[in-house]
């Protein structure tokens, strides 16, 4: 897979980082010549100092060959550019980061669905991290309508209990458990140990009682 991530900041070297670790094909761009000598030290990426909103620069980086374009730099203006010429190349999978949230709208517009606002996403997580301090992870499914939670089994009520006697029930279902830190699908006959760690994927509305339910 070739992916072509425009902006060489930190967020577009931590995504080209990563997923240069899964094994994809990296290109970044950006205009600022440090930023390009830091990621060329640091990656094992093609770099190219240059305008990511040039079409013959991208025609050059073979966009038309590309899986995915990521837009991360922090200038919206830039970012809304470069997605607007990009599709041109039908590119099938067109990525912007967003710095204000109040701009998603004029993205949307134009076509480019796949907005992310970092700060937003921050922020949510902030808020979370607050109303459900008993929560060790968290994963939002579908429309956020459901959560997968990470908890530590500590509630003397479900301690020693098989999971048959505790799961599943309308509001969640115990997906996993972690015997000596490795993860296993939990059978019926699975007992839960104190300080176990499960995870458990809860409904919307669900999570207070579940958290009570497992954690003291």
């Amino acid at each position: 897979m070739y992916v072509i991530i425009m902006g060489a900041g930190r967020v577009g070297l931590s995504l080209a980082n990563l997923l240069i670790e899964d094994g994809y094909d990296i290109t970044v761009i950006d205009s600022n010549e440090e930023l390009c000598r830091n990621a060329a030290a640091e990656l094992d990426a093609l770099v190219i100092c240059g305008n990511g909103t040039n079409s013959k620069l991208l025609e050059e980086v073979n966009i038309d060959e590309a899986d995915f374009f990521v837009a991360t730099t922090g200038n919206d203006e830039a970012n809304l550019l470069s997605c607007i010429i990009v599709k041109k190349y039908n590119v099938p999978n067109i990525i912007a980061r967003v710095s204000n949230p109040d701009n998603e709208e004029a993205f949307i517009e134009v076509g480019i669905d796949n907005v992310i606002s970092p700060e937003r996403t921050a922020s949510g997580f902030l808020e979370k991290l607050i109303s459900r301090p008993n929560v060790a992870d968290l994963i939002t499914l579908g429309e956020g309508n459901a959560e997968i939670l990470d908890m530590t089994v500590t509630n003397d009520k479900v301690i020693g209990k098989k999971i048959s006697e505790i799961s599943p029930t309308k509001d969640y279902i115990i997906i996993a458990t972690y015997p000596n830190g490795e993860l296993m699908i939990p059978q019926n006959d699975t007992v839960l140990s104190r300080g176990e760690k499960i995870s458990i994927l809860v409904k919307q509305g669900a999570f207070k009682k579940v958290g009570k339910k497992f954690e003291k």
